[in-house]
């Protein structure tokens, strides 16, 4: 069974910094690419940075230069550091893993992934 499970959330005031991780289980880690997308209320889910097996990265244009995804591919994890945070970055934070190990893909896409955990909510407060 594919299982991803969210961890870090929490309340921030601005400009304050918050780790989320996202563990998988290996047979659904390994290969794949990850990423982490966030909804906000009454918002449509949004991009938010994405990272590929051999680890080159994908940013929003809105978090660039404050948050920063990574991967553990030993411990099948993959992390999102965020700093700077800001109130309008208040959202449930989810990760999910690419539908395939086929390199190239729009991984801003929400439809290139197949998997998708239960999501962290992350409150800034101004």
């Amino acid at each position: 069974q594919v299982q991803l499970v969210e961890s870090g959330g929490g309340l921030v005031q601005a400009g304050g910094s918050l780790r989320l991780s996202c563990v998988a289980s290996r047979r659904t880690f390994s290969g794949y690419p990850m990423g982490w997308f966030r909804q906000a209320d009454g918002k449509e889910r949004e991009f938010v940075a994405a990272v590929s097996w051999s680890g080159s990265t994908y940013y929003a244009d809105s978090v660039k230069g404050r948050f920063t995804i990574s991967r553990d591919n030993a411990k099948n994890t993959v992390y999102l550091q965020m700093n700077s945070l800001k109130p309008e970055d208040t959202a449930i934070y989810t990760c999910a893993r690419g539908r395939t190990v086929v390199a190239g893909r729009d991984l801003t896409s929400p439809y290139e992934y197949s998997y998708w955990g239960q999501g962290t909510q992350v409150t800034v407060s101004s």
